[in-house]
């Protein structure tokens, strides 16, 4: 993926994580999914959320309401590509499963390095 990256991988400051923090509770509260555990990282984000739609569908939402959010606050460039393609989607079917993605998404991840 690296070799054929037509720039660099999109780096958040924290200014730009918290608009994507803020753009997923939106996402989420306009399609009524339920945010279980949100954690934006400098490179990506992990989030767990129960909702009635596919993982694509929840995923590719994220992306384009937290780029126009990001766009709309003069926090990135027209021209940026912010997200590569992909990411990973997994259903979870048990309580315990959903239990230890919100710890790991909450304290698996290690510190930021501003924190």
């Amino acid at each position: 993926m690296r070799k054929n990256a037509k720039q660099e991988p999109f780096v958040f400051n924290k200014k730009q994580q918290d608009a994507v923090e803020i753009s997923v509770k939106e996402t989420c509260q306009i399609r009524n999914y339920k945010l279980l555990a949100i954690n934006v990282r400098t490179n990506h984000l992990h989030a767990v959320v129960s909702a009635k739609s596919k993982p694509d569908i929840i995923v590719n939402g994220f992306k384009s309401h937290a780029t126009r959010k990001l766009r709309e606050r003069y926090l990135v460039l027209k021209e940026d590509r912010i997200w590569s393609r992909g990411g990973s989607r997994r259903y979870l079917w048990k309580s315990k499963y959903v239990g230890i993605a919100i710890d790991y998404v909450l304290y698996g991840q290690g510190k930021m390095d501003f924190e």
